[in-house]
């Protein structure tokens, strides 16, 4: 059956993007911590970029079959 066959290694290939996911989201937080977003990104291009590197680790956990960062009933504002 081909089903059965890609099972196992689509497990390792949707890891191993999830592990690329987790580096870029790394990435923008040390940017972030660093202060150098500011001389690449506007605020709001940086809060963009950070939002969909979030939500591509987010999906690539679940296709990977891990726990999701954290709901978004969780997430509240900064105080």
């Amino acid at each position: 059956m081909p089903a059965t066959q890609g099972g196992p290694r689509f497990d390792e290939i949707s890891r191993k993007w999830l592990a690329l996911a987790e580096r870029r989201l790394a990435h923008f937080i040390d940017l972030y911590r660093s202060g150098r977003w500011q001389r690449y990104y506007t605020k709001e291009r940086f809060v963009l970029c950070v939002r969909d590197a979030v939500m591509a680790v987010t999906i690539w956990q679940r296709l990977a079959g891990e726990a999701p960062l954290a709901d978004k009933n969780d997430l509240r504002p900064a105080a």
